[in-house]
């Protein structure tokens, strides 16, 4: 907040406001309000949001006579006992899903936190002064399960969900190469995958959500353009940002981009389409959390990943550490 110049409530000689708190709230998603809005004052403008959908190998889903995608993730579960193929040495042959690790997924870390925030979980505190995603919640360690539900799909002693180990090649190679059934990932891989795999048959779905929940949870991921408090010309170049976040304008943008829409006006006009419909349909029930360094909590929680997995702390002790050391860098930040 300190290096952003906010949008101006009116621009000099104008006579209406240049962007109204009401307008903003009646065209953009309930996520845009929490992350770059303080009060009614508006700090960037979103022309895109995305979020974490699932790809399908349509081919494998047919062999293995799955008719369609799971849309829970006791579904997906189902799913990967069905779809993952081991030797007789119970080595993978073929992976129903790329989950489970750190290093060799593609937004391992974002892929945990979407879990996390679909069990409940309170990542921080009210103020955002500290994190808090070890706690219990309604007497429930909701974290732990998160972080468990993750890690079995890597953890050989559970043959049910045992499908993911270390020894698989990147997600999205694996997916292209056809070796991996399902990944979780944003909408800009689609250019990859069909870049790599141009014959690559394959679909996108919703994000699985717990079956038994009253409303769906997605993890939110994009970038939003602000104004420099160092600009020589922040009305102008507000003007400009208000420009480009209109429907015209922010079209032509999405249309070059191949991105999912901010705009709900735009977001409905999409929810038809093969490729970008599942991103659009999940905008509004986006979320994210407060992250005061996002490149060194995802090293954090990678560690945290390996610290299961290689079974060098307890998940409730990996758990609290990762939490301590996000709040290291919260403290800092705050002094």
């Amino acid at each position: 907040l300190d290096k952003i110049q906010p949008m101006p409530e009116k621009i000099a000689g104008d006579k209406n406001p240049l962007f109204t708190f009401k307008s903003f709230q009646e065209q953009f998603p309930d996520i845009a309000i929490t992350d770059i809005t303080r009060g009614t004052t508006m700090y960037a403008l979103p022309l895109y949001l995305d979020t974490l959908a699932l790809y399908y190998n349509k081919d494998t889903f047919n062999t293995a006579g799955i008719p369609t995608p799971p849309r829970t993730w006791e579904e997906f579960v189902r799913d990967v006992g069905i779809l993952t193929k081991r030797d007789d040495k119970n080595n993978i042959t073929q992976s129903a899903t790329a989950i489970g690790t750190a290093h060799n997924i593609n937004r391992s870390t974002d892929l945990l936190m979407l879990l996390m925030l679909q069990s409940g979980v309170r990542m921080n505190d009210r103020d955002n002064a500290s994190a808090t995603f070890s706690k219990d919640v309604e007497n429930l360690n909701v974290g732990e399960l998160a972080v468990q539900f993750y890690t079995d799909f890597a953890n050989v002693s559970k043959p049910d969900r045992y499908t993911w180990d270390d020894r698989q090649k990147y997600s999205i190679d694996a997916f292209a190469d056809g070796n991996t059934a399902m990944m979780l990932n944003y909408s800009h891989h689609i250019q990859t995958l069909r870049a790599k795999a141009p014959r690559l048959n394959f679909g996108i779905a919703p994000a699985p959500q717990p079956e038994k929940a009253g409303f769906a949870v997605n993890f939110a991921n994009y970038w939003a353009p602000t104004v420099s408090k160092q600009s020589k010309h922040s009305d102008e170049a507000w003007q400009f940002l208000v420009y480009l976040a209109t429907t015209d304008a922010a079209k032509l943008y999405l249309e070059a981009s191949s991105r999912p829409a901010a705009r709900r006006d735009l977001l409905d006009q999409q929810k038809n389409d093969p490729d970008l419909g599942a991103f659009a349909n999940q905008a509004l029930t986006a979320r994210s959390w407060y992250q005061a360094d996002n490149i060194a909590i995802e090293t954090i929680f990678a560690k945290l990943i390996d610290d299961v997995n290689f079974n060098r702390f307890s998940i409730r002790d990996a758990l609290r550490e990762a939490e301590s050391q996000v709040n290291v860098i919260m403290s800092k930040q705050r002094k």
